[in-house]
């Protein structure tokens, strides 16, 4: 699989689906900075709240190159599609969308405890100018679900099973799809600084053998006690290697 260049952003990415890229690493002379805000931001607040930073920083929006998003419960397939349209809209304001063509990586999960009352971010990441700066990449999220073969629950791994045995099946599925990612832009587990998992099952009975033995919790792991953002989908994994990151106001 090859990547792709964005020049106005400085960083290339994976291609994916309309509503995301696969992930995206800095070019020569960028870096990849993470921003988590202290609190959910409402989506439209959001953009405006990043619009302002990325100005502040003298980047243009075409920096913008991940984020992580909150819902406040699991879609169904047509809610989905409905959210992403609204979503792609300002991307292809910003200047980022390209013939159809989605650039930029994205987590989108779901608190199953204390959830936002409206979809917003939990956290981007954009490129800042820097010669001498180490290589940097975000892996979008995913679930146990191939994507761009439509409906997600219909091509979902162990449908519906959440026993430890389909939980590993699971497990296998997005720590692969990581793994495939990753090597499209040109990493591996050892060139990661976090990993973070998404479910509210327990992961514990498959968690040395698949996840610290392949090297995916080199730095440890961030549970984040979420539901992926289509209805029965149970686990959902990103990873990131990034050298800077800062936490904003909510």
């Amino acid at each position: 699989m090859t990547t792709t260049i964005f020049e106005p952003g400085g960083f290339r990415y994976m291609p994916a689906v309309s509503q995301y890229s696969g992930g995206v690493a800095a070019q020569p002379g960028f870096r990849i900075e993470r921003a988590r805000f202290s609190s959910v931001v409402p989506l439209a607040e959001g953009f405006e709240r990043i619009a302002q930073h990325l100005a502040s920083l003298g980047r243009p929006n075409s920096a913008f190159c991940a984020c992580e998003l909150r819902s406040p419960a699991p879609f169904t397939e047509e809610g989905f599609r409905a959210f992403n349209a609204i979503y792609i809209t300002t991307l292809e304001r910003w200047g980022l969308m390209q013939g159809g063509v989605n650039p930029v990586a994205r987590s989108n999960v779901c608190p199953d405890i204390d959830p936002p009352a409206q979809p917003g971010f939990h956290a981007f990441s954009y490129t800042v100018v820097d010669a001498a700066a180490a290589p940097s990449f975000i892996v979008a999220g995913s679930a146990e679900s191939p994507e761009g073969k439509g409906d997600y629950r219909d091509n979902a791994i162990a449908f519906g099973d959440v026993s430890p045995a389909g939980l590993r099946r699971k497990a296998q599925f997005v720590l692969a799809e990581m793994e495939r990612r990753m090597q499209a832009l040109g990493f591996d587990w050892s060139s990661t600084t976090a990993t973070q998992v998404y479910s509210v099952h327990d992961i514990h009975p498959f968690l040395a053998d698949e996840l610290v033995r392949r090297g995916a919790m080199r730095h440890g792991l961030s549970w984040h006690y979420n539901r992926p953002p289509i209805q029965h989908l149970e686990y959902e994994m990103d990873c990131r290697g990034v050298s800077t990151e800062i936490v904003l106001p909510g």
